[in-house]
Formats: structure tokens, C-alpha cells, sequence
């Protein structure tokens, strides 16, 4: 099937987005400038010492790159700890991407907070080519409003829900997002609000959290309960043939 589309079947399909923003309590944003492989952290044109140090951390890795292809000076990195309403997030400008094999994440004051809004659009095509299609034009749109906050990064999980990008500190991650629709949700994200018809959860909780939280945010009642069930098995990527089993979350009346 070689015009197939995740995204297009996703949402043929009317599958759910609700409770698919990615779980990680902490995250590491690394700037790396030029093409990026499938396995982007360890196909890329960062030193190898560097991507090897990236590739043995116990905490998710995404890289960076800005829209125009542009960079410099220094290599910018973001550290992020989920802290239940969002993420707590730090940022340092290293002189050269090695200085990374020295730098403590353990120590929150080796990196000065930063508390400016960043859009991370996925734009991986070497993962899935939706990411690149979708995605890079929703990146230029937004690096003309925010260009020091926006980033293209590799992927965040969830192509098939292409274009979606993951807002911090909110954590918001949103999805199905096209140049129509994209500067309006992310200007209500600015705003402190929740666009529901395009946000797939808030990243750093669980699956039944992210939809307990719009579920409410949606008018439910709070004493509702949230429960995973199995999806159907679909192919969920353009750059594979695998079908693989989907969870879905089904809200049940409070008794």
C-alpha cells in the first residue's frame, strides 16, 4: 500500500485520541541540527560519544531542530520532570554538544528554569512520513509566532494522529493538527486553556488520567470511572506494515 496514511486511516476510522499523550515523567531535549534516522537518538550527526551517552540514559530522548535549519550558537538542551499539571522544565546552551557527558540531570540547579512556552512538532520522516507531510508545515506556522519557542523534534509517539506536537510546561499534547487549526489550539494552550477537540492528554500521566482530565474538562463528573480497554488490532504506521493491538478508554457512570 504505497499511498497509505496513518493518519488518514485514524481518522477514517474515527479511533479516539483521548488518553495517548506520551507517560514520561521525564524527558531530555537535545538540539541536533541536519537529518535524523528512524532510530533518531542513534542516527544523527551528533558526535558519537554524545549519541551514545543518549542512547543509555533511563529517561525518554528527543532531539531538536528548528524549521528553517538554522543553528547555533551552542547546543540547546531542555530537561523536563513531569510534576502532575504539567512539567518542570529547565534549559542550558552548551558551548559543544560533548559538554552533555558532563551535565548532572540529577542536580536541578545545574540548569536554570525556564518557564517560556515551546511547541515540539513531531517531524520525523524517517520514522513515519505523516510526522514530515503534516508536521513541517504546522512548524513553519508556528516558528512565525513563537519562533525561539518552536522546534521540530523526533518522534512523540502517536503518528497516526499526525500533525501533533507536545506543549511545555503544560505537557498538552495535541493532535490532528493542520495549518488550519494548529495557531488557534496552541494560542488557547498559551492562554492556559485546554482545546479539546485536538488534545490527545496531558504527557507525564497515565492513559486514564489524560482521559479523566478531559472528561471533566468536558462537563463529566469527576467520581466517573475511567477504564483501558483493548482497541483493535490495526496497522498504526506508514513506515511499517505491522499491525499491532490499540487500547481504547471507556468512562463509566459513577455507581
Amino acid at each position: 500500500m504505497p499511498d497509505y496514511r496513518c493518519s488518514l486511516a485514524s481518522l477514517t476510522d474515527d479511533e479516539p485520541i483521548a488518553g495517548t499523550a506520551p507517560t514520561d515523567p521525564e524527558i531530555l531535549l537535545v538540539e541536533s541540527p541536519g537529518p535524523w534516522g528512524r532510530d533518531a537518538v542513534t542516527d544523527n550527526r551528533l558526535p558519537e560519544a554524545v549519541r551514545a551517552h543518549l542512547a543509555a540514559l533511563d529517561l525518554k530522548v528527543f532531539l531538536l531542530r528548528r524549521y528553517d535549519g538554522h543553528a547555533g550558537p551552542g547546543t540547546h538542551v531542555f530537561h523536563a520532570r513531569a510534576t502532575g499539571d504539567g512539567y518542570a522544565v529547565r534549559r542550558a546552551v552548551l558551548e559543544r554538544p560533548e559538554d552533555l557527558l558532563d551535565l548532572d540531570l540529577a542536580d536541578q540547579a545545574a540548569l536554570p528554569a525556564h518557564d517560556e512556552p515551546l511547541w515540539l512538532v513531531c517531524t520525523n520522516g524517517k520514522r513515519d512520513r505523516c510526522c514530515a507531510e503534516v508536521g513541517r508545515p504546522i512548524a513553519g506556522l508556528l516558528s512565525e509566532r513563537w519562533p525561539a519557542g518552536t522546534w521540530e523534534t523526533t518522534h512523540l509517539g502517536g503518528h497516526r494522529f499526525s500533525g501533533t506536537l507536545l506543549a511545555l510546561p503544560s505537557g498538552l499534547t495535541l493532535g490532528r493538527l493542520d495549518t488550519d487549526n494548529a495557531l488557534g489550539a496552541c494560542e488557547a494552550v498559551a492562554r492556559g486553556e485546554v482545546p479539546l477537540d485536538v488534545t490527545r492528554g496531558r504527557a507525564g500521566r497515565s492513559g486514564e488520567e489524560q482521559v479523566r482530565e478531559l472528561h471533566v474538562l468536558g462537563g463529566g463528573d469527576a467520581h466517573d470511572e475511567v477504564v483501558a480497554v483493548p482497541g483493535p488490532v490495526r496497522r498504526q504506521s506508514c513506515g511499517d506494515d505491522k499491525v499491532k493491538g490499540t487500547t481504547r478508554y471507556e468512562v463509566r457512570p459513577a455507581r
